[in-house]
């Protein structure tokens, strides 16, 4: 049985008054809050280990890059992937994304070739393909999703040629919740010789993720959206495809030797790992991974899968709202228009009643062109929301609707 009580005795943060109202935190999709445990590990290290890894012979460096190490194995068994050197940190999504547009573009792709993302797509995953095929000349392609955020499978038969040499599909959408079927998508992808990167920054904190049951042949995502700390995150790899890349970054720990003459690289996956990484971040990280773990993905799954559902029914009853995104296959996101209430009004008033929303484009401008608006109301949930929290929200809504006059 999932105790959401339990799990909200690690967060301090919930019990936080907002204008003298307890804070209804629905905004997880932008960045999670953090358990103690994570916090406290943090600190740890800070106060007792701190020193710079993979450097130094000195008790504190070992102490510091055995749980880096560490923690790349941790990464390893929570994705599935056959060996920690295909695990990188980087420190983020985003950054992870630019790494593969910049280096995997560099070694495969040509004049005339072809990327392919799906309209759906967070801005981190278009635009460093556009620069990419502006740099290289290449064609940026779009699958199309429909009215009721599902992609537009139909269209990839004409879109999927030989010319593609990589697609770049979200696992679930940050704005519309929808939960792709990558699965079948790189499967169809790798028919034709095309690669593979999944974004899974808001994924892998709501469902269980194997690479290599999904075959993809990069995956992506960031701490501080998973219950870590920011400024760091993940780029997954199959082990071929890093060994034929070149690096992105040059610096001290990617190097084997330096002459001026030439210099060569390091192995997998530190090749990648340029400089100074944020050392007590990826501990963190290892710590959050540990405590959704304990917990089990599949609960946490299944808890949010009826918080989620909960929040549909009572949406829909609430005059004047427009939900966008009812895909068959959906995750804890909910994004919607209150009748012609700016977006940001709605979100303001909200935060007036200690409830967290986020509001605007939600860094994916194409999705809003599609439906034809300007921003969006998102609620995100998390592990730890209610259904008391569900209905706090529903009725500041109803509140919000009565001051605008709507039903």
């Amino acid at each position: 049985m999932f105790d959401v009580e339990k799990v909200r005795a690690d967060f301090p943060i919930l019990e936080e008054k907002i204008y003298d109202k307890r804070l209804v935190y629905l905004d997880s999709g932008a960045t999670s809050q953090r358990p103690v445990q994570v916090v406290r590990k943090m600190d740890e290290y800070y106060l007792r280990y701190n020193s710079n890894v993979h450097r130094g012979v000195h008790f504190l460096s070992n102490k510091c890059t055995e749980a880096n190490e560490e923690a790349r194995e941790t990464v390893r068994r929570f994705i599935h992937a056959d060996a920690s050197r295909e695990v990188i940190f980087t420190r983020g999504t985003t950054e992870s994304i630019n790494l593969v547009a910049f280096s995997f573009g560099e070694a495969f792709v040509h004049e005339g070739d072809e990327i392919l993302v799906t309209e759906m797509e967070h801005h981190a995953d278009i635009v460093p393909w556009q620069m990419l095929c502006e740099r290289k000349k290449a064609h940026l392609k779009v699958i199309p999703f429909l009215d009721n955020g599902e992609l537009d499978l139909g269209q990839l038969d004409h879109l999927l040629t030989e010319k593609v040499k990589l697609v770049g599909v979200v696992y679930v959408s940050n704005v519309l919740g929808t939960v792709n079927p990558v699965k079948t998508i790189i499967e169809r992808a790798h028919a034709v010789g095309a690669k593979v990167l999944v974004d899974a920054a808001q994924a892998v904190q709501h469902l269980p993720v194997d690479v290599r049951q999904l075959d993809c042949d990069f995956l992506v995502f960031s701490g501080h959206k998973l219950y870590g700390p920011t400024g760091v995150g993940v780029l997954y790899g199959k082990e071929a495809l890093l060994e034929q890349m070149p690096p992105w970054q040059g610096g001290g720990e990617m190097i084997r030797e330096v002459r001026f003459e030439r210099t060569t690289y390091n192995e997998l996956p530190f090749k990648f790992e340029a400089g100074t990484p944020d050392f007590i971040g990826i501990i963190g990280l290892d710590e959050a991974i540990k405590y959704v773990q304990h917990i089990g993905l599949e609960e946490i799954a299944a808890y949010e899968h009826d918080l989620l559902r909960c929040a549909m029914e009572q949406l829909k009853q609430i005059p004047g709202i427009r939900i966008f995104g009812e895909a068959a296959q959906k995750s804890s996101v909910l994004s919607f228009a209150l009748g012609d209430v700016h977006h940001s009004d709605t979100g303001t008033l909200l935060d007036k009643m200690g409830i967290a929303v986020r509001t605007g484009q939600l860094c994916a401008e194409p999705t809003m062109q599609h439906y034809g608006v300007t921003g969006m109301v998102r609620a995100s949930l998390g592990m730890y929301n209610t259904r008391e929290e569900i209905d706090i929200f529903c009725e500041g809504l109803r509140k919000v609707g009565k001051i605008f006059r709507l039903g």
